[in-house]
């Protein structure tokens, strides 16, 4: 199978998923990226069954009011049964690096909520140990210089994503050279930084479940 063909898979058994695990009448929060889109699209067939969403993106946000979701503020929302939304890598202790899309902030509040955080990727995400895919930090824009050095000192190689703003107005380093075996220390230690909004590191609060794309079929691991 192709890459985009195990992503259509693995957004496929997420739509399942939801149809098998989630009572009628919920609100499910949504990710952001290419795997996500194909689950908001497979989410169309069970519609009737969502109550409303929340998106954790502006362009999921449209994709979803495109299908005709409705879509709430997470300020509405006091709590969600799922919060379903890919990966950029994830490891065997179920962390993630998320925010490839630029994303991160707001996936990470919306997976607070959820009582579960369903990953869905293909096996090509499936990493040893985190840090090949450059880890984004999205960054306050008048201290850029500062973290830059920060990061640096950690022994990355931030660079700016260039030309690009998060939903929030801010900008993005990406965090090249990381070899990151202590996911959740690093998490913290990032967030320290002053002038930082948040990072990529989804440890503290990473995935419960894993729909796995694979050449074998969808395989359902848990943590």
């Amino acid at each position: 199978m192709t890459q985009d063909e195990l992503k259509q898979a693995v957004a496929q058994a997420a739509a399942d998923y939801v149809a098998s695990n989630i009572a009628a009448g919920a609100i499910i929060g949504v990710g952001t990226g290419s795997t996500a889109n194909l689950f908001i699209d497979a989410l169309a067939g069970i519609k009737e069954r969502i109550a409303a969403t929340v998106a954790s993106s502006e362009a999921t946000r449209k994709r979803l009011e495109g299908h005709g979701f409705k879509v709430l503020d997470l300020n509405e929302v006091e709590r969600m049964p799922v919060y379903i939304d890919g990966a950029d890598e994830i490891d065997p202790g179920f962390a993630m690096i998320k925010g490839g899309g630029g994303a991160l902030t707001r996936e990470k509040i919306v997976a607070a909520v959820a009582d579960t955080f369903v990953c869905i990727c293909d096996a090509s995400k499936q990493v040893a140990t985190l840090g090949k895919f450059p880890l984004p930090v999205e960054v306050i824009p008048m201290a850029r210089s500062q973290v830059t050095r920060e990061l640096a000192a950690l022994g990355g190689t931030p660079k700016l994503r260039e030309g690009f703003l998060t939903d929030n107005g801010n900008i993005i380093l990406d965090v090249h050279g990381l070899a990151i075996g202590d996911p959740v220390g690093l998490e913290t230690r990032l967030n320290q930084i002053v002038g930082v909004v948040t990072n990529g590191l989804f440890a503290r609060r990473g995935a419960d479940v894993l729909l796995l794309g694979t050449a074998d079929g969808v395989k359902t691991l848990r943590r």
